[in-house]
Formats: C-alpha cells, sequence, structure tokens
C-alpha cells in the first residue's frame, strides 16, 4: 500500500519522501509498540499549520503519526513538509479491488489509538455532525471506536462560527464523546477579527498528551 506524499497523483507517490505505510490493521496490532495519533486535515486556512502539528507530535517521545487529509486541505500545506504518510481518497480506492482487499477507513480506524482532525472546517463539521461520510476522512470518523479519544479543532470564519447552526454541530459531536479543541479569537487570514481560528499548535499538542496521560497511554519520563 503506497502512501501519497509530495504532491505526485502517480501510483508511484512519495517513493522518494514518505515514511513506511503502516500496513493492515491485523497485523499492526500484533506487533503494535508506539502510540498511535491519527490526524485529519479538512479544508481551512489553518491547515498550513499541519507540519508544525505533525512535528510536534513526532517529538512526543513513543508516537507514531498518520494523516488523512481531505482533497481541499491539501491546498494549504506541501505534503513535503510533512514527515509521515499522508492518505487521501484516492488511496481507499487504488487499495480495494475485490472482496478480500483491505478497506483503508477500517483499517485507519484500527490502527490508530487516537484521532485529531486539526483544523475542523465548517463543512466538515456539518458532515461529522450528520452522520455523512463522502470521502476517506469523514467514513473513518463515522466508523470510529468511540472508546478511543477523538480530538476536533474547529476552524472557520467568525460569521460562520457565529451561525447558530454551528454550535449545534459541536454539541452533536460532544454528544458523541468527541473532545472539542475550542478556537481562539484573532485576526483571520481574510482579515476578519473574532473568533474562529484554530487553537494554537502548542494548544493541541499539549491537551493530546493530558489525554494520553489521562488513560495512561503515556508515561512521562
Amino acid at each position: 500500500m503506497m502512501s501519497r506524499t509530495c504532491g505526485s497523483p502517480g501510483p508511484d507517490a512519495g517513493a522518494a519522501c514518505s515514511e513506511s505505510v503502516p500496513e493492515s490493521g491485523a497485523a499492526i496490532s500484533s506487533v503494535k509498540k508506539n502510540i498511535h495519533i491519527l490526524v485529519g486535515a479538512t479544508g481551512s486556512v489553518a491547515a498550513l499549520k499541519l507540519p508544525l502539528l505533525v512535528s510536534g507530535l513526532l517529538a512526543i517521545p513513543g508516537l507514531e503519526v498518520a494523516v488523512v487529509t481531505t482533497e481541499r486541505a491539501k491546498h494549504f500545506y506541501n505534503s513535503c513538509d510533512v514527515p509521515v504518510t499522508i492518505y487521501s481518497d484516492a488511496d481507499e480506492w487504488e487499495m480495494w479491488k475485490r472482496l478480500s482487499d483491505p478497506v483503508l477507513h477500517i483499517d485507519l480506524r484500527r490502527w490508530a489509538d487516537m484521532l485529531v482532525v486539526a483544523p475542523l472546517d465548517a463543512n466538515t463539521l456539518g458532515k461529522v455532525a450528520s452522520g455523512i461520510c463522502d470521502n476517506l476522512l469523514t467514513s473513518v470518523i463515522r466508523a470510529w471506536d468511540r472508546t478511543k479519544p477523538l480530538l476536533f479543532c474547529p476552524a472557520m470564519n467568525t460569521a460562520m462560527w457565529e451561525h447558530p447552526v454551528t454550535a449545534q454541530h459541536v454539541e452533536q459531536l460532544k454528544g458523541f464523546g468527541y473532545i472539542e479543541i475550542p478556537c481562539v479569537a484573532k485576526k483571520l487570514a481574510c482579515g476578519d477579527e473574532g473568533l474562529g481560528a484554530m487553537a494554537e499548535v502548542y494548544t493541541i499538542l499539549e491537551k493530546v498528551k493530558e489525554i494520553l496521560l489521562e488513560r495512561d497511554l503515556l508515561h512521562q519520563s
């Protein structure tokens, strides 16, 4: 199974700069040593912080990281700046040819100990709240094992954040047992000022460590 990295669309994409790709869930579980963190990136300008977030996670001892990206999120980062396996919609369909083949969104759901969706844009927030699963990331979320932590970091324009449906969607996700890392107020990329910016990467990393420690998945040295 080949990962998508460095922006190349071909079947041999990422051969030069991809990390080793997680195998099927069954194979992984028998040899697992590290804590597996799956990062989901959606189409907010805050996705430009994906390389920084991944690097921060990799700096935590004992973590192994992979990324699931939506197609729109790719617009905001350079895949060569993300030193881990990146999965996108094409990988799901290229893997599966017949009934005995692995199903990527299920394998990723089995592999991961935690899912961190950062950023979570307004569109994907609405999809997840409504149960829509029309791409790889939303399929992973729909199939997510809710005994495992799922963290979500909303990111959108202030006017979108203040729309009444946004609060309903956030509460719906929290009702599923997912953990919100709240957005913050600042000057946004569009020039507006107010709530809607994704939480700082440092805040996200601290929350990840806090939850892993609470669940005895991470031990402080």
